[in-house]
């Protein structure tokens, strides 16, 4: 059975509770791991809070904050000038409450005019740029691969290659079992044309509506659970026999998920928590 310490809730399953009740919800799971958003509306990361007070309340619920996501359009070099004074504002917030990585999120855009060569080279070039300020800060950055058909960063080799073309060591790769299963790679990838040793992190939702694989989107993620159409317990599986150590992290976007009052939410995580440790 996984280690309940290696498990972590995203704030996405619930914009509506503040920070401290977050923190709250998930320290009554057993759990010590949460991950902060900036694209919950109105609510910024800390709910417009002093970093020394977020902290402050993190250490007294037994939370560690583990990543902030995301710093958005990384990888589009005419986006610089805004992906710049973003991570720049990210970090120091990351670095006052004491989170050690940011999310890196490529563009996903159907506007997207770049081949497949450019948007290789803009992605190691943007990851090269922007990798002092990681380094100098003492922070990781996650890289996380969008499955959808308009991203212009989908696969985990791809995202591994710019992470080595760029020649910095402080990123790491989001396996997201979503945007896996919905991209291109094929799990046959894993351990063979990608390395095990680049997942930083792995964020898990479920599936259960019967609609074909592109067709899916984060209104459709749920926690997961029997009924999963992803093989969540399958993809886990898999990264615990290649060696993947790190982090999990709940991350369903469905209403049906995100709406739920906090002590039935409690109960669909704790649940699906069973679920992916038995």
């Amino acid at each position: 059975m996984m280690d309940m310490k290696r498990f972590s809730v995203n704030r996405i399953v619930s914009s509506s509770l503040g920070l401290a009740d977050f923190y709250d919800l998930t320290a009554s799971l057993g759990l010590g791991k949460v991950e902060l958003r900036n694209d919950l509306g109105a609510i910024d990361p800390i709910d417009g809070m002093k970093p020394a007070l977020a902290r402050r309340i993190a250490d007294d619920s037994g939370i560690r904050v583990i990543s902030i996501n995301a710093l958005q359009k990384f990888n589009l070099a005419s986006a610089r000038t805004k992906v710049l004074r973003d991570l720049a504002a990210l970090i120091e917030l990351a670095v006052g409450i004491a989170c050690p990585a940011i999310v890196l999120c490529p563009n996903n855009e159907a506007d997207d005019g770049r081949d497949a060569l450019r948007r290789s080279g803009e992605t190691a070039e943007a990851l090269a740029s922007i990798g002092p300020a990681f380094e100098k800060a003492g922070l990781m950055g996650y890289v996380e691969p969008l499955g959808f058909s308009v991203s212009s960063l989908a696969s985990l080799v791809l995202a591994q290659e710019a992470i080595v073309a760029s020649g910095f060591s402080c990123y790491r790769i989001v396996h997201d079992s979503f945007h896996h299963y919905i991209g291109p790679d094929d799990s046959a990838v894993l351990g063979k044309g990608y390395d095990l040793s680049h997942t930083g992190l792995v964020h898990v939702s479920g599936v259960e509506a019967d609609i074909p694989a592109p067709a899916m989107r984060d209104a459709h993620r749920v926690l997961v659970g029997p009924a999963d159409r992803m093989r969540n317990k399958e993809q886990i599986a898999l990264l615990e026999r290649l060696g993947y150590s790190g982090d999990y992290s709940f991350e369903p976007f469905s209403d049906k998920v995100t709406k739920l009052g906090k002590a039935d939410l409690a109960a669909a995580l704790a649940q699906s928590l069973s679920y992916l440790r038995s």
